[in-house]
């Protein structure tokens, strides 16, 4: 079984789909930590992330880049929206999440271009979002929690910027799939959220809860 979450920054579609895996019994690939991975490998060589060139030599990274706390910044998290933008770099990136949700017995995997790209036959699809607002709480309180730096209304600007460019980019845009069921956790606990999600997959699964 393999299940699609895709949403914008901070909407709780990454909590979710590590809660789904856990109910499931998936493996879970958070997608979005590729990006971040090659932005942060940019910053680190001192390149631009505008830059085809200086992004695609950084996404040769090595696995253990992905455990790096810095992953959860906001320089990262910016760099990761300037290079999802280049299509040389989303298609380096490609076969590595295909394979990841080919596997045996399926997966769960979330980002942006789940359900569009990456596995477009999923068995299930979820489009998790949440206001702006919601949502640059929600960052701006996982950042203090780890230790990093951040105003939140930096964050909350920074959200609606990383919006319009996941959204307009040419390269597998931000968008929520035809087939896909949204899911609005803007007035949720993460608790309540996942229950919803779990009901959501099951009525997809022709199951009941």
């Amino acid at each position: 079984m393999i299940i699609a979450v895709d949403g914008p920054a901070a909407s709780g579609k990454g909590t979710i789909a590590s809660r789904l895996a856990r109910h499931y019994g998936l493996p879970h690939l958070d997608t979005g930590l590729l990006y971040r991975a090659v932005g942060l490998g940019v910053a680190r060589a001192g390149g631009d992330p505008a830059s085809a060139s200086d992004a695609l030599a950084a996404c040769g990274f090595a696995d253990a880049l992905l455990a790096d706390p810095a992953l959860k910044g906001e320089e990262a998290g910016r760099a990761a929206s300037i290079v999802s933008a280049h299509p040389a770099v989303r298609a380096a990136l490609l076969e590595r999440q295909r394979a990841f949700a080919r596997q045996p017995g399926g997966a769960v995997l979330d980002g942006r271009d789940i359900g569009t790209v990456i596995a477009p036959d999923a068995d299930a699809k979820l489009f998790v979002t949440a206001s702006p607002e919601v949502r640059a709480e929600r960052r701006h309180r996982e950042m203090v929690r780890l230790g990093l730096p951040g105003d939140q209304d930096a964050v909350l600007a920074d959200i609606r910027a990383r919006d319009e460019r996941d959204s307009a980019r040419s390269a597998a845009p931000l968008r929520q799939a035809e087939d896909a069921v949204l899911l609005d956790t803007s007035d949720m606990g993460i608790d309540a959220a996942v229950q919803r999600a779990i009901a959501l997959v099951e009525a997809r699964m022709g199951r009941g809860v």
